[in-house]
């Protein structure tokens, strides 16, 4: 039955979906305790800068550029990055993204995500066929 498929595509979000099937509760250790205040507010003032902080370092960086060398400069850039977007590997496969730590200047730092924040390393891992079907649209 096509259309009870697309009902069922259509219902089911590929978030709800887990290792542990459609009907897991609230994994408490993992997501904390619900609050509503804390999904309407952030926690602290500066939260909202930090979750935005590359994209305002890299907003600075572009009005910069195009002061000291022209409006071709941040363009160039832009359609560099987007370039560099669009290049991905499979969905379950860990990307390190180095072409884009390559034009933001960051190959060269080590920060507290290199460290601290290995998804290859991750005991939580996505079935591949489920997340290559979901990728395509078919789930």
């Amino acid at each position: 039955n096509s259309r009870g498929t697309s009902l069922l595509k259509d219902s089911i979000s590929f978030t709800d979906v887990s290792a542990s099937g459609l009907f897991e509760g609230h994994d408490l250790l993992r997501r904390g305790f619900t609050s509503v205040k804390n999904e309407l507010l952030p926690s602290h003032p500066l939260e909202l800068t930090e979750k935005n902080f590359q994209l305002n370092q890299d907003k600075t960086n572009f009005a910069t550029l195009r002061n000291i060398q022209g409006i071709h400069a941040p363009l160039k850039l832009q359609m560099e990055f987007r370039a560099v977007k669009q290049v991905q590997r499979l969905p379950f496969l860990h990307s390190s993204n180095m072409a884009m730590d390559i034009l933001r200047g960051n190959d060269e730092c080590i920060g507290f995500e290199d460290i601290l924040n290995d998804p290859s390393q991750s005991e939580v891992m996505g079935e591949p066929h489920m997340m290559m079907e979901h990728k395509l649209g078919l789930l």
